[in-house]
């Protein structure tokens, strides 16, 4: 990372299960499938595993899109077996993007990341995915990290799931110390159902640690084994007056809350407590 400041980013995990599931009841029958979308944080910081990219957020946009290929289909032991490839954005107005006033360096498109992953289906519920991601910034404020993920899940009401992450090299990283981290995160997604409405409701819960030299402590080098602890909610709204040929449409929106560990908590700026607020649009077909 250049300098002391840490500026990496992103919310791109690769999906349990790859593609084809997305449109099952709807035009697309094939192999392949298409999602995209675009979400808005009004305001409220990005905030990428516990630590924030920005100290005076403006408008922040995360435009993305994915295609996935269903590979395989079974009754046996496997499942299922798929593959994604995708892009995700972040483009900023605040003091990592475009306002110069706040410290920016005048250009928006803070990152941009490439993804792509393997995903396993099992009998009994289980779910594993490894995939890699190229972190990178066209604004230049972040060396390029390299990482390299594992997730395994479980078809449950508390939907739990568990993250291995390993950056592959000294070059970049999340908490800009000297060294390559290994990330674990731990989570579940339960979902609610809200009245008679169709609609349901997820909280997340999400604990991030570091396994080795992932939240490195700008103060003393020490390396930091609590990351943060993160409690939110988030809707989907189906979009079901547009036709089923133009594809599957929703509106989102999502809160958190998070409780810092003590190197996060020193990035951000002696913050403990975290807040983040972002509502969207998608597509899928």
């Amino acid at each position: 990372m250049k300098g002391t400041r840490v500026v990496l980013a992103s919310a791109v995990m690769t999906a349990a299960v790859a593609g084809a599931a997305l449109a099952q009841d709807g035009p697309n029958r094939g192999a392949i499938s298409f999602s995209a979308g675009v979400d808005l944080l009004p305001g409220t910081t990005y905030v990428f595993r516990g630590i924030s990219q920005e100290s005076e957020p403006g408008l922040t946009l995360w435009p993305y899109g994915e295609m996935g290929v269903d590979l395989f289909e079974g009754d046996g032991g496997l499942s299922s077996a798929g593959v994604t490839i995708g892009v995700w954005n972040s483009v900023n107005t605040g003091s990592s993007g475009s306002n110069e006033d706040k410290g920016g360096p005048g250009r928006s498109h803070y990152e941009l990341d490439f993804y792509t992953g393997l995903s396993l289906g099992f009998s009994g519920g289980w779910g594993f995915d490894a995939s890699y991601i190229a972190y990178t910034s066209p604004n230049g404020l972040f060396d390029t990290v390299n990482e390299l993920d594992f997730g395994l899940s479980y078809d449950h009401t508390l939907a739990p799931y568990l993250i291995l992450a390993f950056e592959l090299d000294d070059e970049g990283q999340a908490d800009g110390g000297d060294k390559a981290g290994s990330y674990l995160e731990l989570g579940v997604g339960p979902t609610f159902p809200i009245l008679e409405t169709g609609l349901e409701v997820e909280v997340p819960v999400k604990l991030g640690m570091s396994l080795s030299n992932y939240y490195e402590n700008p103060l003393t080098g020490d390396d930091e084994k609590f990351g943060f602890l993160s409690v939110g909610a988030a809707i989907s709204i189906p979009l079901a007056r547009i036709p089923s040929r133009y594809g599957s449409w929703d509106f989102h929106a999502s809160g958190d809350v998070l409780f810092l560990g003590e190197t996060p908590e020193i990035i951000n700026d002696d913050e403990n407590v975290k807040g983040v607020l972002a509502i969207g649009i998608g597509i899928s077909y």
